[in-house]
């Protein structure tokens, strides 16, 4: 088996992150058309994604926006649903700890849901190896690229066909989150975590400006950290008996 190189990692990331790439097709194609059918010009909605490069927390933004919702209240949305990012940071840590900061950072930047499924797999079965951070860069580098394509597009084919947004595309996007998602369920925080997440979501999804979803994240954040830290705790009681 040939050694591994940094190019070689690189491709091995971006290779692995194609399903993830098909599935957020459609998304960036739907938020470029909402982009062109709202009240932001094309070029502000190109810039969030190449400055913001966070898919969810963009729809929501864009979604207050056109209600004309107070910038504090996008801000502070905008903060609360990207939180799940410090749980992805935390998990991927001790595998990117000793890289330098310019390093870290750029990889923090080009976090995201998918690229999270395709690097914690990666470490899952590898773990802590030299080159892990290429595989890293080149997911997170694919995932960035495959998200300015396709809001281009959307952008593009939203101003010639205003009604783009209503086609159903969005289920793509369910379909790759239920395949982010599933896999992360074999630990009891991460369970509990979206156990609580779906019932708070449910219970409150008439709940205006999104609140409904922001309460539900805090409290699968909550509880995951909550359990996690429960779980921590026990098991430092345990060696010390």
């Amino acid at each position: 088996m040939p050694h591994p190189t940094p190019s070689s990692s690189f491709a091995a990331g971006a290779r692995d992150s194609l399903p993830m790439l098909v599935g957020a097709a459609p998304f960036g194609v739907i938020f470029g058309a909402l982009i062109a059918a709202g009240p932001l010009v094309s070029w502000q909605g190109q810039f969030m994604s190449l400055s913001v490069f966070a898919g969810s927390s963009q729809f929501i933004a864009v979604g207050l926006a056109a209600a004309q919702t107070g910038i504090l209240v996008i801000w502070m949305a905008t903060f609360i649903v990207n939180l799940r990012h410090m749980l992805y940071a935390a998990t991927l840590l001790p595998y990117v700890s000793h890289l330098p900061a310019r390093w870290r950072g750029l990889l923090g930047f080009l976090l995201t849901d998918e690229t999270f499924a395709v690097a914690n797999a990666y470490y899952h079965k590898h773990g802590h190896t030299p080159l892990g951070h290429w595989y890293f860069l080149g997911s997170g580098l694919a995932m960035y690229g495959n998200w300015q394509l396709w809001t281009l597009i959307g952008l593009l084919f939203g101003q010639a066909f205003p009604q783009l947004q209503t086609l159903g595309l969005d289920f793509a996007m369910v379909a790759t989150f239920i395949a982010i998602v599933v896999p992360q369920l074999f630990r009891f925080p991460q369970l509990a975590a979206a156990i609580a997440a779906g019932a708070f979501a449910w219970f409150l999804r008439d709940l205006p400006y999104k609140l409904g979803l922001l309460a539900a994240i805090l409290a699968g954040v909550g509880v995951g950290l909550g359990i996690s830290h429960w779980q921590a705790r026990s098991r430092a009681a345990r060696g010390k008996a």
